[in-house]
C-alpha cells in the first residue's frame, strides 16, 4: 500500500525510530500502576483544561483603552478656567508695580546700559550683601 505524497508516511522505516518505539512500549508495559494512574490524571486534567472555554478578557480591553483616552482628552479639553475676582484699580497698580520689579532684577543688556555703572562693581556687590529691607517675592 502506497501513501500520497503530501501526506507523511507514519510507519517506522528507519532503524532508529524502530528502535525508539520498541522503547517506549517496553517502558510503558513496565510502568507500576499507581505512575500510570498519576499520569492518565495528569492527562485528563491538561484534556479538560485545554477544552474549558477561555476566558475573553482581552476583546474588553480595546473598548476600554478607547474609552480612557476619549475621556482624558476630554478632560484635557474642558478644564475650568481658573475664575479670578475683578481687582480694585489700586491692586493693579500694586501688580504693574512688582512686575516692574521683576523686570528690574534681570541684568541689564550690555548695549543699553550706561558703562558708567560698570566703574564702581565693589559698591554693587556691598550694597546687595548689605540690603536691608526684605524682598517681596
Amino acid at each position: 500500500m502506497s501513501t500520497p505524497k503530501n501526506q507523511p508516511d507514519n510507519r517506522p522505516d528507519k532503524p532508529l525510530e524502530q528502535r525508539a518505539r520498541a522503547l517506549y512500549l517496553e517502558a510503558a508495559q513496565r510502568i507500576d500502576p499507581a505512575t500510570a494512574g498519576r499520569l492518565r490524571a495528569a492527562r485528563r486534567q491538561a484534556l479538560a483544561a485545554a477544552r474549558a472555554p477561555q476566558p475573553h478578557t482581552a476583546r474588553w480591553l480595546i473598548p476600554t483603552g478607547a474609552f480612557a483616552a476619549i475621556a482624558l482628552a476630554a478632560l484635557m479639553v474642558w478644564q475650568p478656567l481658573p475664575h479670578r475676582a475683578p481687582s480694585p484699580p489700586t491692586q493693579v497698580a500694586n501688580a504693574t508695580d512688582a512686575s516692574a520689579d521683576l523686570d528690574n532684577e534681570l541684568p541689564p543688556d550690555a548695549d543699553k546700559t550706561d558703562p558708567n555703572l560698570y566703574q564702581n562693581l565693589d559698591f554693587y556687590g556691598w550694597l546687595a550683601a548689605n540690603n536691608s529691607q526684605p524682598a517681596n517675592r
